[in-house]
């Protein structure tokens, strides 16, 4: 084979979910040892293209050829075969199995003997995958042990398997692999990628338009369901990549900076002394009246189990927390959820929302009552509220009675924020990652209603993607480390602390 010629190649790809095209003339190509990047927004076409190429939908028309060959790939095991493994944004692995067993789930090989597993060659087999890519996870471990990152790593160490049962280079399809990562893993991550370059090639899915243009030899735009553009990094920046995304220039400040307003002096929520065994030690701060408050750390300084605590998701061993100056006990999320809290969780798959149900049902799930007449559903009411707010926040959906699973992850992100915002008497919303898995236009609408709630006098503990989104979204930054406090830093817009200044208080 020429060396030039494409490993993978798609022709004028086109996928119609009933009045939605989500593929209408995709064409790309990969060459042997180099990264190409995939971007555009939420709804782009980026997931139903990654879906055609591992066999998991079966696109309308166009073609799909491997090495000069088309194909029709016709599920996982096939394209693996092929020499296509993709390590999922929502992950795919099976929680009650072990490291191993997920790592080469239906490839086991000379692992299982007449049905047998020869658990010292698998886990074996395991820690070299792992070795690849420097993790520390044992493959003995039983996944639902682990953590989101954690479990990030070890899809990675399950593509980067396919080496060992294809007699041709595979293409590795990378799908927001550093959502979930920390810096150190990220690099990880992109050191094992230009490993990668000697034996494989790469496509990289990321929202993170600095990290396409690191890691990326060329980069194809998608923008409704269309190849709009082929740029070659060095030669654009990210403001041009953001204008072929979204097709139009952002206006104003990407954090909308200029629109926070002061928070209140009254305080809504005190929290003295609270302590969850083995995770936070004496946590004390207030929290005012339409204040961003953003909580700093890296994993494992408490900050996730902070926040689940006072939600009612965790138990507290001790200490105390006033609501308005009167006593809080989080026994429940259904107890705090009715005195107005709400909580969108980093796992939204797992954790905020419910996949076969619909998008109306899933942003009227916490307030059934609020469409319901006695016992009775008013489907009406559900259905008008829903499509309130599914085009405020500009959710694309074929209509609020689609499946919220059958959307792609940034969309199903702006319903479960959706589903607390309709709520008049929400007073606290706390964020988790809630931009992760968005495209920088939709990260700048969530932004807006944050502000938007904030003025209105609604309280919001936020954990963010990056120091740089935190600073910019907060009033002030509460920082943990080891569990406990380890400095607040006031970020009022006129001088934002440094990023240098948050991470000397976390490490």
């Amino acid at each position: 084979m020429n060396v030039t010629a494409p490993v993978l190649a798609v022709r004028d790809l086109r996928k119609r979910f009933a009045e939605t095209r989500a593929l209408d003339g995709v064409s790309f190509e990969v060459r042997p040892h180099e990264v190409v990047g995939l971007i555009g927004e939420n709804g782009a076409g980026k997931s139903t293209l990654l879906k055609a190429l591992v066999g998991l939908i079966q696109p309308d028309s166009g073609s799909i050829e491997m090495r000069g060959v088309p194909v029709k790939m016709r599920g996982i095991a096939q394209a693996g075969a092929a020499g296509i493994g993709m390590v999922f944004q929502e992950q795919s692995l099976i929680p009650n199995l072990t490291v191993a067993e997920n790592i080469f789930l239906g490839a086991e090989g000379g692992a299982v003997v007449g049905g047998v597993y020869r658990w010292r060659e698998l886990n074996r087999r395991a820690q070299a995958q792992l070795d690849k890519i420097g993790s520390r996870i044992s493959p003995t471990a039983l996944t639902e042990d682990l953590s989101f990152a954690d479990r990030q790593m070890v899809e990675v160490a399950k593509v980067l398997a396919t080496e060992e049962r294809t007699n041709a280079e595979p293409v590795v399809l990378l799908d927001e692999p550093t959502s979930v990562l920390d810096r150190d893993e990220t690099e990880v991550l992109f050191a094992q990628i230009e490993r990668l370059r000697s034996q494989a090639s790469v496509v990289f899915v990321s929202h993170r338009l600095d990290e396409v243009l690191r890691v990326c030899d060329r980069v194809y735009v998608l923008r409704n369901g269309e190849t709009v553009a082929e740029c070659t990094p060095g030669e654009v920046d990210e403001a041009t990549l953001r204008r072929l995304m979204i097709g139009r220039d952002l206006e104003g400040s990407h954090y909308a900076e200029e629109e926070q307003v002061p928070a209140r002096e009254e305080v809504l929520l005190s929290v003295s002394g609270l302590t969850v065994r083995g995770v936070c030690d004496k946590v004390d701060f207030d929290l005012h009246e339409g204040e961003v408050l953003g909580i700093a750390g890296v994993q494992g300084s408490g900050r996730e189990e902070l926040c689940r605590s006072i939600f009612g998701a965790l138990g507290i061993r001790d200490g105390r927390i006033t609501l308005e100056g009167r006593r809080l006990r989080p026994r429940s999320p259904r107890a705090v959820i009715a005195s107005g809290f709400g909580f969108v969780p980093a796992e939204r798959r797992k954790e905020g929302m419910v996949a076969s149900m619909s998008v109306a049902e899933n942003i009227t799930l916490p307030h059934i009552d609020a469409v319901c007449a006695g016992p009775v559903l008013m489907r009406g009411r559900e259905r008008t509220l829903a499509e309130e707010w599914i085009e405020r926040l500009r959710i694309r959906t074929p209509g609020p009675n689609a499946a919220l699973g059958s959307l792609s992850g940034g969309n199903q992100q702006k319903a479960v924020l959706a589903r607390w915002m309709v709520s008049d008497s929400l007073r606290l919303l706390i964020l988790d990652h809630p931009t992760r898995g968005l495209d920088v236009g939709a990260k700048g609408e969530v932004y807006r209603l944050i502000r938007e709630l904030a003025a209105s006098g609604v309280s919001v503990l936020l954990m963010a993607d990056s120091l740089e989104e935190l600073i910019a979204m907060s009033h002030r930054v509460l920082v943990m480390k080891d569990g406990k406090v380890s400095g607040m830093v006031d970020a009022p817009t006129d001088a934002k602390p440094a990023p240098l200044e948050i991470l000397e208080r976390m490490v």
